[in-house]
């Protein structure tokens, strides 16, 4: 099936054409490079998986409670707008929010793969080219695995968001080859790292969980190589030079936080345009959507600050938007645990496995026996 067939709304063109601006540079400097970045290299290439065999794609998943989240956690849950929708239409406020919450999972795993080769293309330093490749490779089985999880698990599909695609944009038609880091490493790939772990870390369903857990194994090393890159990169900088990128920053922040209002979900659901009103004001107001949009900064604001734009205007931007004190988290410690339950989940999967085909075994044997 036509993933256009699963789509809640039309996605105008099949293709979106960027046009790309800036060089593809070569080097002809073959030597060992950082030994940091060739030995997240390293681990880019011995951490490579196929989604086909690593995930249980045969976990059934019910696509009106995808996640088995609380229903607390609906914007709208409450409101006088909830209590008069009968149960089918809160289990399609269900569907229709999961599945446009992953179809912006995939789009963006998208923009990371063309983000990713961008930067092989444009980046001057081989080891970062290296690493780089590593990643296209990562984000081609992000966005395959969001693919097949929707259209075999989900059956509904969004395009993609208008502050999402914006962001996209300006990322990929910037001609400085530092942008797509900034845009996607730092911006896109924070947020979503986080949207990624607050629901991995909530839902109560094998699949989902799976496929967040080791998505965010990868997403890990690449924030780690935004972070390691621009670092450098930044140091050398002027003040107007720096100041151009956090103007980038506070933009794409800014169309990243509103991207998670998805008007689009509650005017596909039938709602009249007054109760859609309704629905955004229950949205602005949801206490959980707070607390869940301060955490989706987690990973941003301490990489910010990280590569050395911290000025007193960016400060007050993240002080505006009631996300300034994410700034004293852990980069190292929240990537050490995104790789930890990855690794627990495999454990735990490939052992309960073993011990049922043991117990297959001596059961044969054991009819055997008694035959």
């Amino acid at each position: 099936m036509s993933t256009h067939d699963l789509y809640t709304i039309p996605a105008e063109l099949s293709t979106w054409n960027v046009d790309m601006a800036g060089s593809s540079r070569f080097t002809w400097e073959y030597d060992d490079g950082r030994d940091r970045m060739l030995a997240l290299y390293q681990k880019g290439k011995d951490k490579q998986w196929d989604s086909v065999k690593r995930i249980d794609w045969e976990l059934e998943v019910d696509p009106y409670n995808v996640l088995g989240m609380p229903d607390n956690t609906i914007a709208i849950y409450g409101t006088p707008l909830w209590e008069r929708m009968d149960d089918r239409t809160r289990a399609e406020v269900r569907r229709h929010g999961a599945a446009w919450q992953f179809s912006q999972f995939l789009h963006g795993e998208q923009g990371a793969m063309i983000c990713s080769a961008r930067i092989v293309e444009s980046v001057p330093d081989l080891d970062s080219k290296f690493y780089a490749a590593t990643q296209t490779m990562d984000e081609a089985r992000h966005a395959e695995t969001y693919a097949r999880f929707l259209q075999e698990k989900v059956g509904l599909a969004y395009p993609i968001n208008e502050h999402l695609k914006a962001l996209l944009d300006s990322t990929l038609s910037d001609s400085r080859w530092d942008m797509p880091y900034l845009g996607m490493q730092v911006l896109i790939e924070g947020l979503a790292l986080a949207a990624f772990g607050v629901m991995r870390d909530i839902t109560t369903k094998p699949l989902p969980k799976q496929i967040l857990a080791y998505v965010m194994q990868d997403e890990a090393r690449h924030v780690a190589f935004g972070r390691m890159a621009l670092r450098d990169y930044y140091k050398n900088l002027s003040e107007a030079e720096l100041r151009e990128r956090e103007d980038f920053v506070i933009e794409g922040c800014y169309l990243m936080r509103d991207r998670l209002r998805g008007r689009e979900t509650w005017e596909t659901l039938g709602l009249s345009r007054a109760e859609v009103d309704e629905a955004m004001t229950s949205v602005d107001q949801s206490e959980y959507l707070r607390i869940f949009r301060s955490l989706l900064f987690s990973r941003i604001v301490p990489c910010v600050k990280d590569i050395g734009l911290w000025s007193p205007r960016l400060q007050q931007a993240y002080a505006d938007m009631g996300v300034l004190e994410m700034a004293g988290q852990s980069l190292e410690a929240l990537m050490k645990q995104d790789e930890d339950i990855a690794d627990k989940l495999d454990a735990e999967r490939f052992t309960a496995e073993e011990a049922e085909r043991h117990a297959e075994v001596s059961e044969t044997i054991a009819m055997g026996a008694t035959s």
